[in-house]
């Protein structure tokens, strides 16, 4: 067990760095043209007709398990989410989520609420959570299943979670509402929020060389300081996009060699747009959002990107 741990975390703690690799293509600052990704705009919007607006999650205790320091709310497990509370004094506690698809997703988790996606869909779920003894050794505090039927098969990427994490007073909410006056399509809102986040952050080289092992995103934080990693890049622009009914998956992984996150979203008449490059005959389509930020060529990115075979998803949040 302690072995598995430190291997995962030791990945888990390099696959941002490891990213400035999106450096591997020189570094990143300089922006690639807007016409680097284009879209047809010819859907109205329907996102909202068909999710309605934006809707928090919360944690009504009317469905529940665990024990005297680990409460797991499943009241709204139909919707996709699951909420988690560790009230114990370990300051280290991870937890595991495996769903029927066998895929077990490891968290870091504190003494707060934890939002966690259901993205496995229907089934039997089972969670565990360890507190740390020593080192790389922990214990269990708590393990048990539960049984999910998800109505909603897109809520676990239209509701806030413990990666993608905002709320009605987040700015990257209210930018985000600023962006969905101007545009009159889901495409087009995509497209202006791809635009805002790729010309305005900037890739964050020297937190990535020392990004703690239990870094989670701070998207207001990412807005202020106009800096990121890739992690930053793909949380942002999950939560402008989620937050006007748009489902939007947070996915990590591997693009070649580099630990790395992007996204992919889903628009009515399209689908999921999720295979992180389109080609139309004369425009390039990226959902990388980091890559789309670089310095490196237009060319060199395509180059690199391909036919989005070099992208190889390991978690989706």
């Amino acid at each position: 067990m302690g072995k598995r741990f430190s291997s995962f975390f030791r990945m888990l703690t390099c696959y941002i760095w490891i990213s400035a690799c999106v450096c591997f293509l020189d570094g990143c600052g300089k922006k690639v043209s807007n016409d680097a990704f284009s879209l047809e705009k010819q859907s109205p919007v329907s996102m909202k007709d068909t999710f309605g607006e934006f809707r928090e999650p919360d944690a009504p205790g009317t469905r529940t398990q665990g024990n005297d320091c680990v409460t797991i709310d499943i009241s709204n497990a139909s919707e996709g989410y699951c909420y988690v509370t560790y009230t114990g004094t370990n300051q280290k506690v991870k937890l595991q989520l495996t769903g029927p698809d066998a895929l077990t997703y490891t968290y870091n988790i504190k003494n707060e609420p934890a939002c966690l996606p259901l993205t496995a869909g229907n089934g039997k779920y089972t969670i565990a959570i360890f507190e740390n003894i020593s080192g790389t050794e922990y214990s269990t505090a708590y393990s048990g299943d539960f049984e999910v039927t998800v109505e909603n098969s897109f809520g676990p990427f239209l509701y806030p979670n413990l990666y993608v994490n905002f709320d009605h007073n987040s700015k990257a909410v209210q930018k985000s509402n600023e962006l969905a006056a101007t545009t009159t399509s889901d495409l087009a809102l995509v497209e202006a929020v791809y635009h805002f986040v790729t010309s305005t952050i900037v890739y964050d080289k020297e937190e990535a060389q020392t990004v703690a092992y239990d870094y989670l995103p701070d998207v207001d934080e990412v807005l202020s300081t106009k800096k990121g990693i890739c992690f930053d890049y793909a949380a942002l622009m999950a939560a402008m996009l989620r937050c006007q009914s748009i489902p939007t998956r947070l996915e990590i992984g591997y693009a070649k060699d580099a630990y790395h996150a992007w996204i992919s979203v889903y628009i009515e008449d399209k689908g999921w747009i999720d295979g992180i490059i389109e080609f139309d005959g004369s425009h390039w389509s990226l959902m990388d959002p980091t890559f789309a930020a670089s310095d490196s060529s237009e060319s060199d990115v395509k180059e690199f990107i391909g036919d989005g075979s070099n992208y190889n998803t390991l978690y989706t949040y």
